[in-house]
């Protein structure tokens, strides 16, 4: 269970301590520190949040403008470039293998030549992920949570490379259309304890494993701020959690249907609460923004740990 102080909870777990360092690659990030961002970068066409960097099918382009971009939210705090070829905003169809390959490949390579952070690629395909780790990417952030291709749990390991295990119902084309659960939090839980067990049968290390609980992903407004609202009940697994929150639709609904690239303030308010209840990665647009909201809100949980150690 989280700390708590006056109801609060502390947004540290002391169910990390065998796993208090999360690895990735061949950077260490401690968990107990602070917390950490992960940049979002979509080489896309179509993305919700209107920032990819793809113009119908010119990928001639793509890689110059992708490590523009990662260069920036690097210098404006990021920790991690998440890097992704295929859209997965509701309704979003599945491109084929070939094209995420295309779209994403030349991008990562020539961002894990560039850049020092570890950089992610966004897939639920072993065949692009293992392309991708051959390139030198440190984590495979997995929609699909090692559920949507066999191979893909044995191919991260076989790397030794990290994984994002996230929680979602139905595919990104399907997900929005009835999400229904009947315990919610029940649910996601039992599905993080069979995908981790799932990745420790392949090799994946338990300190290479994140929790991602899949905020807008087959769920509706009330699903999601359930999940916010319970996020501690995760860290029980005792693994570190990453939220993504960035621009969602949920968001734009709760503020009278505000448009994408009005909900920087929405995001920053569930950023906040999300690392009060144990976030430790937070997946954001805006990166330099929400870097202030982390060093804040870190600076309160911290200064609240002191008086309660003292």
């Amino acid at each position: 269970m989280l700390m708590r102080l006056d109801g609060y909870s502390m947004g540290i777990n002391p169910l990390l301590s065998q796993r208090d360092v999360f690895l990735c690659g061949t950077h260490s990030f401690s968990l107990r520190e602070k917390t950490y961002l992960m940049g979002i970068l979509n080489v896309t066409t179509d993305s919700f949040s209107g920032d990819g960097l793809l113009k119908e099918s010119d990928f001639s382009t793509a890689p110059e403008k992708a490590l523009h971009w990662a260069r920036q939210m690097v210098r404006s705090g990021a920790d991690i470039i998440d890097i992704g070829g295929q859209s997965s905003r509701p309704g979003a169809a599945a491109v084929s293998q070939q094209e995420e390959m295309d779209r994403v490949i030349p991008a990562v390579r020539l961002l894990c030549q560039e850049l020092t952070v570890p950089i992610s690629i966004d897939t639920s395909r072993a065949s692009v992920a293992e392309e991708a780790l051959k390139q030198g990417v440190s984590l495979v952030n997995d929609i699909a949570g090692l559920t949507g291709d066999d191979r893909m749990a044995s191919v991260i390991a076989s790397y030794r490379a990290s994984v994002v295990i996230m929680h979602m119902q139905g595919t990104p084309e399907t997900m929005q259309k009835a999400p229904g659960y009947r315990d919610l939090i029940r649910e996601i839980y039992e599905f993080f304890q069979s995908s981790i067990e799932k990745a420790k049968t392949a090799g994946i290390q338990d300190n290479r494993i994140l929790l991602d609980p899949g905020i807008g992903f087959g769920k509706t407004v009330e699903h999601n701020l359930e999940i916010l609202g319970s996020l501690e009940r995760f860290t029980e697994l005792g693994y570190p959690i990453l939220i993504g929150t960035s621009r969602k639709s949920f968001i734009g609904k709760i503020l009278d249907d505000r448009p994408v690239g009005d909900r920087l303030w929405g995001t920053a308010a569930t950023v906040a609460l999300a690392i009060s209840k144990g976030a430790n990665i937070v997946r954001v647009h805006d990166v330099g923004p929400m870097k202030d909201v982390i060093r804040v809100s870190d600076a309160i949980l911290k200064e609240r740990m002191n008086k309660h150690i003292g």
